[in-house]
């Protein structure tokens, strides 16, 4: 299998940099090469014909600078922010990032506002309706769920990767999370080529909770093989930015964070 690679930008621009609570994706250290012509129209919304038509000479605009520089990134999406002349572009396959409006300034990471006790972080909020979306179209029969035990408070999505020593850890207060109401529903992201048939096996075993407790665990488990959603799996984690197991989201497509304990997380979900 070859992964979906795309051509990272200048000293990985696009590439999020991880904390010490995730394990890192090994091929995002790698160049993508796949030929990305950005030729399709933006999808963000927009109320008003003059928006409509700033935002596609934008498009026009990233499209004639991105090929300039050798830049091979398709635009899915163009919203505009509350920051004046700051919009928020979505590109297939890599981190959403930053530009002016003029097209001139391409701005990586985050943007925070400030003026109140409680920081806003602006980038998480317009990727979390996205990542929504995403989440929402997924049907459990393709994940890998771990039901509350009692009433079901929270339900949260996790990118994980067998191969992964913080996704061990995380998969070890599966108990704790659930008794606490916290539905898990796994999602297979093998972090390099290397580990994608562990995570197909895992997925393609008759009883998949066993087998991922006995390959998380660090176990040998059988070799399957069968139509699985894993491949397709992976690349929607790039498609929402994730570059680390495990990836920690809400139902509603906030990012948590990486490897955290329960009680950490229950304070994140509220």
């Amino acid at each position: 299998m070859t992964f979906a690679r795309t051509k990272l930008f200048i000293a990985c621009v696009l590439a999020s940099g991880l904390g010490l609570s995730a394990c890192s994706n090994s091929d995002n250290e790698q160049k993508k090469q796949d030929n990305l012509t950005a030729s399709a129209p933006a999808t963000g919304e927009a109320s008003t014909l003059s928006e409509r038509n700033a935002q596609q000479r934008l498009l026009s605009t990233l499209e004639k600078h991105f090929k300039t520089a050798g830049i091979s990134a398709k635009i899915t999406d163009i919203k505009a922010t509350e920051v004046p002349n700051l919009s928020w572009v979505s590109l297939e396959g890599m981190a959403p990032v930053y530009v002016t409006n003029d097209g001139k300034y391409l701005i990586q990471g985050d943007v925070i506002r400030l003026g109140s006790k409680q920081l806003y972080n602006v980038s998480e909020n317009l990727q979390a309706g996205v990542n929504q979306k995403i989440l929402a179209e997924l049907e459990t029969k393709d994940l890998l769920v771990y039901p509350a035990k009692t009433k079901t408070k929270h339900v949260i999505y996790v990118f994980t990767d067998v191969s992964c020593p913080y996704c061990h850890k995380f998969h070890e207060q599966m108990d704790e999370m659930n008794s606490k109401g916290i539905e898990v529903r796994y999602i297979a992201w093998p972090r390099g080529e290397q580990h994608m048939p562990a995570m197909e096996a895992i997925w393609c075993s008759k009883d998949r909770h066993a087998a991922f407790d006995q390959a998380i665990a660090g176990r040998q488990i059988p070799s399957a093989s069968c139509q699985n959603p894993v491949k397709d799996q992976y690349q929607m984690g790039l498609n929402m930015g994730v570059n680390g197991t495990p990836g920690v989201y809400s139902a509603e497509g906030v990012y948590l964070g990486g490897y955290m304990s329960t009680s950490e997380l229950l304070k994140r979900l509220k």
